[in-house]
């Protein structure tokens, strides 16, 4: 039982750790520069899809825990 809950929180973490990741991947791909009132925007797909990637791992991740700890009461 207790090493469920260990698991449980492990995972959330893990979850939330790679959310964070994910979003600053996905800030990161995308860029943009105002110049003499003209913007332009440059963005990076592979990267912009790598971050969507991980933020479903995330996802899975999160969820994993949530039901190993729901799982273990």
């Amino acid at each position: 039982m207790k090493t469920n809950k260990m698991i449980g929180a492990i995972l959330i973490i893990a979850g939330l750790l790679m959310g964070y990741l994910a979003y600053n991947k996905i800030s990161e791909s995308t860029q943009s520069v105002n110049l003499l009132g003209l913007k332009i925007e440059a963005s990076n797909e592979s990267g912009k899809s790598e971050g969507y990637m991980f933020l479903g791992l995330a996802v899975v991740l999160f969820g994993g825990g949530i039901y190993t700890l729901n799982k273990s009461k």
